[in-house]
């Protein structure tokens, strides 16, 4: 019995907000990790990170107001509030010199909090997003892109529906991993009476900072894109990189939306090799 592991310490907690209550988990010890969820998840889409990350760091997964198995809010969660829950959450927990890793939706979250509280995030990670930078703002041969690549991915994204593959997975996953595609899908599921389509509406009108409020910040940070994402240019990391001193991007081939959750092993070992730089 002496030859079996210990597992990292793991804690549930609720975090009461005035207008709802905010799940979350707690698992491991060390430097401390903020992960923050897409519009397709919850804290359960970070199971390949936490596993991974909390040998070594205190790994903190949550649910984002309005997504179960935090408490519902009548007519869906606000993106303008999202800070406010990551500060709160953070200040409960007692967490310093933290990193963000925020990935699509999450980075609405991440970017408002470090915007507004510089001096406690050590770094941030933005996965396959650019938050609530305003991406019709950067420069660059990049930006000529953007308006080809819309596009192109309404027309993608419309192929995927009929083809019954999540726009957030990609025909990659679907079908080189069509187990993770279907967990991905049911994690999914878990949030299916939200409407995500008014959420995204938000989301979109809630992109009203330039680059160079991000590189303000003065953090390092990692951008990751999949090549083949139809729901953010993946392009647009290069463009940000440009304008954010400290900055690094790292490109997924034949990968979607969700390198964390498809490419989880190559994307951890991208945020290791980033964590150990800083």
């Amino acid at each position: 019995m002496s030859m079996l592991p210990h597992m990292p310490e793991r804690r549930l907690g609720r975090l009461q907000r005035p207008d709802c209550s905010i799940h979350y988990e707690v698992t491991g010890s060390g430097p401390p990790l903020l992960f923050l969820h897409g519009l397709g998840g919850n804290q359960l889409s970070w199971w390949q990170q936490v596993a991974h990350f909390s040998k070594t760091h205190t790994c903190v997964a949550f649910a984002t107001r309005g997504f179960a198995p935090s408490s519902p809010l009548p007519g869906g969660p606000d993106p303008k509030d999202y800070a406010g829950d990551v500060a709160a959450l953070i200040e409960h927990l007692g967490l310093s010199s933290v990193v963000l890793i925020g990935q699509s939706m999450g980075g609405w979250g991440s970017i408002e909090y470090a915007v507004r509280h510089k001096a406690n995030v050590r770094a941030i990670v933005l996965a396959a997003t650019t938050g609530t930078i305003d991406v019709m703002q950067i420069e660059g041969p990049e930006r000529a892109r953007l308006e080809p690549w819309m596009k192109q991915s309404a027309e993608a994204a419309a192929e995927f529906a009929g083809r019954g593959i999540h726009v957030a997975c990609g025909a990659a996953m679907a079908t080189e991993q069509p187990a993770l595609h279907l967990l991905y899908r049911h994690i999914d599921d878990m949030n299916a009476s939200l409407d995500k389509n008014a959420l995204r509406e938000k989301l979109w009108h809630a992109r009203v900072r330039k680059p160079a409020e991000l590189a303000e910040v003065g953090c390092p940070v990692l951008f990751v894109s999949g090549d083949d994402d139809v729901v953010i240019p993946p392009f647009a990391a290069d463009a940000l990189a440009r304008a954010v001193p400290r900055s690094r991007v790292v490109h997924f081939a034949s990968t979607g939306h969700s390198a964390y959750f498809e490419r989880a092993e190559a994307f951890n070992k991208a945020v290791a090799a980033f964590l150990a730089e800083i």
